[in-house]
């Protein structure tokens, strides 16, 4: 069969759609047969990965951003297990945000990325699942690459994706609407379990469940995860006052964990998180910066699950 190339056209404030006649150029050197489809709107990517691996594509090269990858990510799998085990995805990341190519070492421009998939090896690696609830409150499961997160992060990164006017503001837009809610921020208490190695109710910033490096807007907090290690490294920021909430988001931008004492690293397979009685109001998740529905939740990893190509 033909290597199936998904494009977002409307990633990079539709830089990519622009580029495309390069792009598409650029992948035929690499797959001399392909066949090309755009997506034109939110979740298309899915349903547009599922139908070409259930109409038997074993190549699936993704052009777009985190958010493009991860709904691609989520067309692998229909009703809870893969479609086809041994299918192989590729990406060539074309967005604002492309923090998963960071893990890889893959520069963040159109014709790096094509040289790279021309040479590249197949890895498998870890993708992780959470179970939680939908926006409308109904049970949902989705998977992810790079990373979740609730708490502060998440409650932001679901105010930009529903704003009209983010995309105008660009990579700034997470600083911007940061600075914009925090003055109504309170940490919410919950409840955090993560294997037998972790256990507490305490108030909460925000919990970065990474299965890579880099999380958010470019955020490097988890130096030490790895994706193809059947592991997450959970870290978990304490209820911050709001005077430190910036603070530590700046140091992490910079790479370096601040001085914090509620600030802890877990490395476990499994983390289950629920609001407790004393939680005010719903608590956002986000995956690979996509907004994905509310907690309860419990995050899996599933070791090896998925073939890349890198």
């Amino acid at each position: 069969m033909t290597a199936f190339v998904v494009v977002n056209p409307r990633a990079a404030r539709g830089r990519t759609g622009r580029d495309l006649p390069r792009i598409r150029a650029g992948l035929e050197g690499a797959f001399p047969l392909m066949e090309v489809a755009l997506s034109a709107s939110r979740g298309q990517t899915t349903n547009l990965v599922r139908q070409a691996l259930h109409a038997g594509h074993l190549d699936i090269i993704v052009v777009g951003g985190d958010g493009t990858l991860n709904e691609a990510v989520n067309g692998f799998f229909d009703q809870g297990v893969p479609i086809s085990p041994d299918a192989v995805l590729g990406f060539v990341p074309s967005g604002l945000w492309t923090d998963f190519a960071r893990n890889f070492g893959i520069a963040p421009d159109i014709e790096s990325a094509i040289a790279r998939l021309k040479t590249s090896h197949i890895r498998r690696v870890d993708v992780g699942r959470v179970s939680c609830l939908s926006m409308e409150g109904a049970p949902l499961t989705r998977y992810f690459l790079g990373s979740a997160s609730f708490g502060f992060s998440a409650r932001i990164q679901g105010a930009i994706n529903r704003s009209r006017l983010a995309p105008l503001l660009g990579k700034s837009a997470f600083a911007v609407f940061a600075a914009l809610m925090l003055p109504a921020w309170h940490a919410p208490r919950l409840r955090l379990i993560a294997g037998r190695v972790y256990d507490e109710i305490a108030g909460i910033t925000l919990v970065a469940v990474a299965n890579g490096r880099w999380f958010g807007p470019g955020l490097p907090i988890a130096s030490d995860a790895q994706p193809w290690d059947g592991k997450f490294d959970i870290v978990v920021v304490g209820g911050a006052p709001r005077s430190r909430v910036l603070q530590i988001l700046s140091a992490l931008r910079k790479g370096t964990h601040p001085a914090d004492p509620t600030m802890r690293v877990v490395r476990a397979a499994r983390l289950t998180a629920a609001p407790t009685l004393e939680t005010d109001g719903r608590i956002e998740i986000e995956t690979d910066g996509e907004t994905a529905g509310l907690l309860p939740a419990s995050f899996e990893i599933l070791p090896g699950a998925l073939n890349l190509r890198c």
